[in-house]
């Protein structure tokens, strides 16, 4: 039977990586079912979505994600991903209103880190998300420790992502600091680093670090095409 994969983006380089993602693993993944996958994509204007983070009105976020649900089910797509991490801070009031079922980001990071048999996972993401219970239940769920970056670093990082990757613009000067930073939670025990923003892929690869990176724009985009054949 046909699979449709239906994408809510918000900011446009992580719904191009979920995007790129799907259509690059899938024939490897899929096999003889890749002529079978569909994949559509709707999204929101990224500054309505900032706009409404910005007021933490998350009920507003909420009707944004919904909006895009109820124009990817009118096509046929069967259920639904979010390349977006923060957005999930909306999620819960999201869903249950949804015409679809969705994946959840950080119960796939969670599960893959479970799986890996990560002890200590270093999470880092937009101040938010990661100041947020977003992460911490899912990783609480699956039994795996995590460790923040401290306030300040949380602070940076944020600037980064908003003032920089969202939009497409790689630093040096960004990819330094977060370089450092993974340095020093490796040395308090982290044996991974899970990237829960969809922005940081363009920013670290895995080759920079010396810890494994979980991608969750790749973990998320990957679950789409297990649950695709299921």
């Amino acid at each position: 039977m046909a699979r449709h994969i239906g994408i809510v983006g918000c900011s446009a380089p992580g719904a191009a990586l979920c995007y790129e993602t799907i259509c690059i693993e899938g024939p490897s993944l899929l096999g003889k079912h890749q002529p079978h996958l569909e994949v559509s994509m709707h999204t929101q204007p990224f500054s309505e979505y900032m706009r409404h983070i910005e007021n933490d009105d998350w009920k507003a976020v909420a009707e944004l994600m919904l909006s895009s649900a109820e124009k990817l089910a009118s096509i046929g797509t069967e259920f639904l991903v979010a390349p977006c991490n923060t957005i999930h801070l909306a999620f819960e009031l999201a869903t249950p209103r949804s015409p679809l079922p969705w994946l959840h980001i950080a119960e796939e990071v969670a599960r893959e880190a479970k799986q890996l048999g990560y002890q200590r996972v270093a999470l880092l993401g937009t101040k938010l998300l990661i100041e947020s219970p977003v992460y911490p239940a899912k990783f609480g769920r699956a039994g795996v420790e995590y460790r923040l970056p401290v306030e300040h670093e949380r602070e940076r990082i944020d600037r980064f992502i908003f003032d920089e990757l969202v939009y497409n613009k790689i630093t040096p000067e960004a990819r330094s600091y977060i370089l450092e930073m993974v340095e020093r939670l490796r040395k308090e025990g982290c044996d991974a680093v899970g990237m829960c923003c969809t922005e940081l892929p363009l920013l670290l690869r895995a080759t920079d670090t010396s810890l494994p990176l979980l991608d969750s724009t790749k973990i998320l985009a990957r679950a789409a095409l297990k649950r695709a054949i299921q």
